[in-house]
């Protein structure tokens, strides 16, 4: 790339909406050159946000980030429109008003009768459909979604989204223009979530269904998912900052846009805590309570030392048994090699998609002295165990003490299939397969747009490599053969890959 910047296809753009989302789109817009025109039927609001812009610019002068003159020619650019009207001489109008299909269909038929022919008419919707609201329009292939996320100037991301009559040339200058305004855009078509909240399914709703197990609790998953997985927030930290009024809503509607799809299936528990009025920071208590907006984390459990024990390593998966027996020479712990334990050995399992208990009895092992450690993400930053229901207290104590010799912190899990890590893992990575199978967007744009929309450590596709596509399949498959739910079928993408070795991300 040259470096050059990237000259708008627009220059005139109106908004319409100036809360939150409507002035962060205006501030980019006018620092890539165009000329915005702000209109709101609020009375007030025009003034009100283009004193906060306008206060944005002068903070960044203070702290040298942009100079005087820049600031002023920002400003500059900022016009207050006081009817819909004013908006005739823009060449593209992006609403930013309320999330009701009626709503944003009235306002493209009124601007229809104000605005040129050649004038783009762009919606920031993040979920209805753009073929709907385009669909009461005399002019439907001028049409297009360009969904900003909040807050706007920060999320270098903006998805395009052409409805089925958007014209092709429309869809090229919105790209361009997202582009001008320095985000990346992320093409897609217009389906429910288009790309990034699609892509995100998975992460919480497979979060609450191990809680909904009684697998563990809140602050456990969350540390697993940040520790093991390289999330910058777990699950339940993330549900409680966005706010169950928003979250549940959204887990239910794309829920049903995809006629029940069991991917996406939502959890009674956030219907039952959105009841109770428990929706997270917002109101101060969530999963977790806050005090004068601090979260309140319960402490980790304490792990007592216990003296070493023999130490027997399954070597159903060679590559983890070799990580354990590293950890395991490195603590000093006697180790047995084998080919079956004595009857006072510490066995540890290495499933993957399998619970403790199916691992054991596959293995033809005494179920009292088996513990399973999950080694998908190997020996990092965290370890999770899980034991039978019938696994002496004296071995799981010994696991623990084991595993956290070196200082690790342990976390200690109902026995389940898949572990924590596992199961989200896999899941997230089986929900990007399946919107690069439908087309959804190309697969480095999926993967980008996650991780700029999300903030996930690696796209899905990217995820399924890093870990190993066998290996996802691996989970899914003995996850959907125990609990019968298709939930975890594998998508026909990562399946074929995975069988021929391929990476996720070829298209």
């Amino acid at each position: 790339m040259s470096g050059e910047p990237i000259v708008s296809p627009f220059t005139t753009l109106g908004i319409v909406g100036t809360g939150a989302m409507g002035r962060g789109i205006a501030q980019l817009a006018a620092q890539a050159g165009l000329q915005v025109m702000l209109f709101d039927v609020k009375e007030g609001a025009v003034k009100e946000a283009n004193a906060f812009i306008n206060g944005l610019w002068q903070r960044s002068t203070e702290k040298q980030r942009i100079s005087t003159d820049q600031a002023q020619q920002y400003s500059e650019r900022l016009i207050e429109a006081y009817e819909l009207a004013d908006l005739a001489t823009c060449d593209i109008v992006v609403e930013a008003i309320v999330e009701k299909l009626d709503a944003k269909q009235g306002l493209f038929r009124d601007l229809e009768a104000i605005v040129s022919p050649q004038t783009v008419l762009a919606t920031n919707t993040s979920s209805l459909s753009v073929t709907a609201i385009a669909a009461t329009c005399q002019q439907p292939e001028r049409v297009i979604g360009f969904h900003f996320f909040n807050p706007v100037p920060l999320m270098k991301i903006a998805e395009v989204i052409p409805g089925l009559r958007t014209g092709e040339d429309v869809t090229k200058r919105v790209n361009a223009l997202g582009k001008a305004m320095g985000h990346f855009t992320a093409q897609t078509t217009d389906t429910p979530g288009f790309l990034v909240n699609h892509a995100g399914r998975a992460f919480g709703t497979e979060a609450l269904r191990i809680l909904g197990e009684s697998v563990t609790d809140p602050a456990t998953i969350d540390r697993i998912m940040v520790d093991q997985g390289g999330f910058r927030m777990g699950p339940f930290t993330l549900l409680d900052l966005t706010g169950l009024d928003v979250s549940h809503a959204v887990m239910e509607s794309i829920y049903h846009q995809y006629y029940e799809e069991t991917r996406f299936r939502p959890s009674p528990l956030t219907r039952q805590r959105l009841a109770a009025g428990l929706l997270g920071r917002k109101t101060g208590e969530g999963f977790y309570r806050y005090v004068d907006g601090k979260q309140q984390l319960p402490d980790e459990p304490t792990i007592e030392s216990v003296p070493p024990c023999p130490v027997w390593i399954s070597q159903d998966d060679p590559q983890s048994a070799a990580a354990l027996t590293e950890l395991v020479t490195a603590a000093g712990w006697p180790l047995e090699a084998g080919a079956q334990p004595t009857a006072k050995a510490l066995c540890l399992l290495t499933p993957f998609g399998e619970d403790t208990t199916t691992c054991a009895l596959r293995q033809g092992l005494e179920a009292q002295q088996c513990v399973a450690v999950d080694m998908l993400a190997g020996l990092n930053n965290r370890r999770s165990l899980m034991a039978t229901p019938i696994t002496q207290i004296a071995y799981l104590q010994a696991a623990s003490s084991l595993l956290s010799h070196d200082g690790t912190p342990v976390s200690v899990l109902q026995d389940s299939n898949g572990f924590v890590l596992q199961r989200v893992i896999a899941c997230i990575v089986n929900v990007g397969a399946d919107i690069a199978q439908q087309g959804v967007a190309a697969p480095t744009t999926i993967d980008r747009a996650v991780e700029l929309g999300l903030g996930y450590p690696f796209g899905p596709l990217r995820m399924g490599d890093h870990y190993g596509a066998a290996r996802i399949m691996t989970i899914l498959t003995n996850l959907c053969d125990a609990t019968g739910d298709p939930r975890y079928r594998p998508s026909p993408w990562l399946r074929r890959r995975a069988a021929l070795n391929m990476s996720l991300t070829a298209a």
